[in-house]
């Protein structure tokens, strides 16, 4: 059974005193457990709202979408979500950070599986040093280590390198393959970023349009760690962006 099941999922805005805009219409996708499947997309197809609307933080106009055979009608301990930014309260170290995330865990609980979630994203030496004392890619490790302190069935990753040069994305990219690899969770992983989905992707699918409208999906069957200068890297990549060109 697919873990995730999305089924003609459609998203309609209506602005109180403005035009009512459809950002997605009628998307259907599933996701098997410990795949990972990347959303890439034109500027305004709905990527980042399907994501939201798979995190129960929004609500589709139609459709459904379900978690491991459960209705999705609110966040959930089982999901984990990291964002394009960090989001790291100033005021709170490291550790008090990914602790917010365990606020119905027991505080005798709490301390090791921060400790442990820490030392598997590289930052068990900075567990009490403040936000701003961290580079953006330690920052962004931060922002994963909260996200996965609580072991998620589903991780899910709205562009959250975007905003790194391009040396760190890549180490964190690698990174983050290893936390999948070790951890057995699912990801689904939303980027403007061709490259970095066919790299790190078992399933790339191809939204476009307004509404955003599924165009593509592609399995990807490359072997890791993908060589991105390989004739077979670059010609599903070229695939991929003939498809965001359509018209």
């Amino acid at each position: 059974m697919p873990l995730l099941e999305i089924s003609g999922v459609s998203k309609r805005y209506a602005p109180p005193g403005g035009r009512p805009h459809l950002a997605l219409e009628a998307i259907d996708l599933a996701v098997e457990p410990g795949g990972i499947l990347s959303l890439v997309g034109t500027s305004g197809c709905g990527k980042s709202t399907l994501l939201r609307i798979v995190a129960g933080l929004e609500k589709p106009s139609t459709g459904r979408v379900r978690i491991a055979g459960v209705e999705v009608a609110a966040p959930s301990r089982d999901v984990g979500l990291v964002f394009q930014e960090p989001r790291l309260l100033p005021w709170m170290s490291v550790r008090q950070n990914v602790r917010l995330a365990l606020h119905d865990v027991p505080r005798g609980e709490q301390d090791e599986l921060i400790d442990a979630v820490l030392e598997r994203v590289g930052l068990g030496h900075f567990a009490d040093v403040w936000p701003h004392q961290l580079s953006g890619g330690m920052a962004q490790r931060a922002a994963i280590a909260r996200a996965l302190v609580r072991r998620p069935n589903l991780l899910l990753l709205d562009e959250p390198f975007s905003a790194l040069d391009s040396f760190t994305r890549q180490q964190l990219q690698e990174h983050l393959i290893q936390l999948w690899q070790d951890g057995g969770f699912t990801m689904v992983f939303v980027t403007h970023d061709i490259e970095e989905a066919v790299a790190l992707s078992d399933r790339v699918v191809v939204l476009r349009g307004q509404p955003g409208k599924v165009v593509g999906d592609h399995t990807i069957t490359l072997p890791r760690p993908r060589g991105r200068s390989t004739p077979e890297f670059l010609a599903l990549k070229d695939k991929i962006i003939g498809q965001l060109r359509l018209v």
